[in-house]
């Protein structure tokens, strides 16, 4: 008798053609390995960070990735370039001052077109679970409901994170809340989010969180999230990275 190979599902829905990959940041915490290096050329079982998501990236289909850049910037443009030929970088240059998530996102948004976009930060690393994750994301994205969709992943599966979570959802998935100051919120999230540009809009000049459009989408009940359905690292300081590889190399 012939097995029968399960196939992986694919959801459905369309993935943005657009990605705004988060590497301007200095690593303070992951020193001493980015004295000499961008935190996200810092390698984590095998291959640097920003390469696993950019795997990713292509598995997924995304076309085009604006990169913004800041800390040690040559390095990372010169690791980039033509490393991916499936899909195209584009540079969002940050030398002058380093603008945070949600800065960043405003210097960015001329490269990033009118259409929904996926924002992915460089320093965490994940497995897709039973379906790839960003797929997950687009299957899931409604932009007449949403604004901003998260994944994120339970606090109690958040790897190497010693962070206390980040957000409530509510039985739609709609996002309810933000943790409170000394309190813990059941969900932390993975650093992947499908975003409207509408919502990239009124914002202060220079630095600023990606917390103040996150915000404005709650406000308006048009922030979500996904749960991630396989396995995520939050690979912040040196620490972090044997940690991620041994469970890795578990399986």
């Amino acid at each position: 008798m012939t097995r029968q190979l399960s196939l992986r599902p694919t959801p459905s829905g369309q993935v943005p053609r657009t990605a705004m990959v988060m590497a301007a940041g200095i690593g303070k915490r992951m020193r001493p390995l980015t004295a000499t290096r961008p935190k996200p050329l810092v390698s984590v079982a095998g291959k640097p960070l920003i390469d696993h998501v950019f795997d990713r990236l292509v598995a997924a289909g995304v076309e085009r990735a604006v990169v913004n850049v800041h800390y040690l910037a040559d390095q990372l443009e010169a690791h980039l370039k033509d490393r991916f030929p499936g899909i195209e970088v584009i540079i969002s240059d940050e030398r002058d001052q380093l603008l945070e998530t949600g800065g960043g996102l405003v210097k960015a948004k001329p490269l990033l077109g009118d259409d929904p976009i996926l924002v992915v930060n460089s320093d965490n690393l994940w497995i897709d679970g039973p379906v790839d994750a960003i797929r997950l994301l687009a299957s899931r994205w409604d932009a007449g409901v949403m604004d901003a969709l998260l994944l994120m992943v339970p606090l109690a599966r958040a790897h190497n994170h010693q962070g206390r979570g980040d957000f409530h959802l509510g039985p739609d998935g709609r996002i309810t809340a933000r943790r409170q100051r000394g309190r813990v919120a059941p969900f932390s999230y993975t650093g992947i989010q499908i975003l409207h540009p509408r919502l990239i809009a009124d914002a202060p000049e220079g630095a600023f969180s990606t917390n103040l459009f996150w915000d404005r989408a709650i406000q308006a009940g048009r922030a979500y999230g996904q749960v991630h359905q396989g396995l995520w690292f939050d690979v912040g300081t040196p620490r972090a990275i044997p940690q991620t590889e041994l469970i890795l190399a578990d399986g």
